[in-house]
This record gives C-alpha cells, structure tokens and sequence, in this order.
C-alpha cells in the first residue's frame, strides 16, 4: 500500500533516517542497486512513533517511498534523481587496524579518541547494510619479533605474548563500539572464555550476517605469523569482498617517506608489483594469501577521520593493491 502521509513521513526522515513500525522494532538499512531499503514488520507504519537513526537528510532527495506489507518492506524507489546517496561498494569487508594507529601520536598506548573515530565510521557504514569484521594488530602494546631474544625471550613466546596485546586492543575497540550502540562479538584465535568468543568461521559468518561487527583478537594462534596474515586469512575464511588496511601512513609509496622526501604514493598497483618491487605493505604471505583469493587491499591512513567510509564507497584514497595494478599512477 501507499503511505498516507509521504510528506510528513519524508519530513521526519530528513530529520533522523528512521522509520516506524509497530511494536517499536527498528529497521534496517539495505542498499542495492541505487535502492534504499529499511526491514521491518509486516504492520502499518506510523509517523508518530519514531525511532531516531541519524543519516544524511540530503540523501533522500527526490524520492518516492512505497510500502508492501506483503513483502515487509519499506522501499525509497529514485524519482528524478537519486540525491547525493551513492550505494557502497562492497558488501562484506575486513578491516585490519595496527596498533601502532590505534596510539595516536604514540604518547600513550591507545588513544580513546582514535577507537571512538573508528567506532563511529563503523557505526556509519554498518547502517548501509555493509558487514564489518576486524583484525586488530598488537605493536601499539607488544611486538614479538621486536622482543625476541630478550631477556631470555625465544620468538614463539614473544609471539604468544603478542597475540594477547591484540586481544586487549579488541576488548577496547569492543568497548568503544558498544558505548555507541554498535552490537560487536569478539573472537579470539585461542579461547579466553571469559572475555571472548573462540574462533568459530560460521559462527563469525552468522554475526556478521545478523549486522554485529566481529572482531578477531590473537592472530592465527601460532607464532610466527604476523597480524597482517591474520587478516588475510581471516577475509578469505569469512569470503570478504575486500582487506582495508588501516595504518598511521597514506598508502604505499615507492620509497621510504620518512627517509626520501621525494616519495611518490602510489595510487594503484598489482599483488606482482609489491613482489618485484620490494613495497612495504604487508608480509609476503599475507599477500600471497590475498592474490590466491582475488582479495583486493586498500591501504590509507587510519588518522585521517572518514577515510573508512570513503573506502568502502570506492573513492581514490591510499593505494589499491589488486591483480592489475597500475603503477604508473602516482601522486607526488
């Protein structure tokens, strides 16, 4: 049936994108193809008994809106133009965070303001329908291969120790999460019953399905594998549309910024090219596992606030790392 009242009802959505329906249940939010829709009961809507999902007003430009109650849902079908809203690209992603990103300007060991910026870009995007899992890694707190040999330290233990930091960096990104509303579930590659769910592949697919965003702490579980393996392995496992690696630099360059002042950043390149030309963007196996996978990596700097949500719309930020490539594209 139509809406009784579309121009209150448009109104109120330019307000607050959220939609009534009975028993107070909030919808949510699927974009297919340049459709908005919003799940929800099989009952009559009413404009009166809102629940309130901020969004950009300026989105919902132009349209008209329809209801079937057979199908329960609310469709936002494009009039003569579809506003400034533009779907996301893709639909499941993994998000690898350093820890070195997560301490900010490194004058302490996690930077609350970093989390909840990150919190809130998830928040943003998981309202598009978008599914999120995480890898966090555990150098803002412990390295392992950095501490090896210390102190009687052999490498294994170092990395078990390591893995641990990546778990105490979840719980706070949990937390951080959570505090806004957002539903999060972390899993750890070994079990710390009390504080994390273990590492279950259909279960983590089942979280992500219902829209909770899934951390996974503690690596792969076995030493000798880096964080960046961990996410890799973790995209293809879950079938992840896309690796964004969240770091403290903007992109891959072709040499080292901090050393060459000269570096050119380079926009787009192929899985080969960071083989034969030595890139540093993450570990060779953890590239290999992303090229095996047709697995596409975005690599960005972390501290630039909306980095993540230009990302996952497609916009040119960072570098782009897949079986094409284009490395004549650079920016200097």
């Amino acid at each position: 049936m139509i809406i009784e009242n579309p121009q209150l009802l448009l109104q109120e959505l330019r307000q607050s994108l959220a939609f009534p329906f009975s028993k107070h249940r909030l919808p949510s939010f699927v974009g297919r193809d340049g459709h908005l829709s919003f799940q929800g009961s099989q009952s009559k809507l009413y404009p009166s008994s809102l629940r309130l999902r901020r969004t950009r007003a300026s989105a919902l430009d132009g349209m008209d809106f329809s209801y079937s109650s057979g199908s329960s849902m609310l469709n936002l079908l494009p009039c003569a133009k579809f506003g400034n809203f533009v779907p996301p690209k893709w639909n499941r992603v993994l998000l690898k965070v350093s820890g070195e990103a997560l301490s900010g300007d490194g004058q302490q060991t996690i930077d609350p303001k970093i989390t909840m910026s990150i919190a809130t870009e998830i928040s943003a995007i998981t309202r598009l329908g978008v599914q999120v899992a995480i890898v966090v890694g555990g150098g803002n707190f412990f390295r392992g291969s950095t501490w090896a040999g210390a102190s009687g330290l052999d490498r294994a233990t170092a990395d078990y120790i390591g893995m641990m930091a990546t778990v105490m960096n979840a719980i706070f990104l949990q937390a951080s999460m959570e505090s806004i509303g957002v539903q999060t579930r972390v899993q750890t590659a070994f079990k710390i019953a009390e504080i994390a769910e273990p590492y279950i592949r259909r279960r983590a697919i089942r979280h992500l399905e219902k829209g909770r965003v899934v951390i996974f702490g503690a690596g792969t579980g076995n030493p000798f594998f880096t964080t960046d393996t961990a996410a890799a392995l973790r995209a293809a496992e879950i079938n992840a549309e896309v690796m964004f690696k969240a770091t403290n630099v903007d992109g891959v360059f072709d040499s080292d910024p901090k050393k060459n002042p000269n570096a050119a950043l380079l926009k787009h390149v192929s899985y080969k090219d960071v083989f034969s030309k030595g890139l540093s963007v993450m570990d060779t196996t953890a590239i290999t596992l992303c090229q095996e996978n047709c697995i596409p990596v975005v690599v960005f700097n972390l501290r630039t606030h909306g980095n993540i949500s230009k990302a996952l719309m497609g916009e040119q930020i960072g570098t782009l790392i897949d079986q094409k490539g284009a490395c004549a594209e650079t920016v200097v």
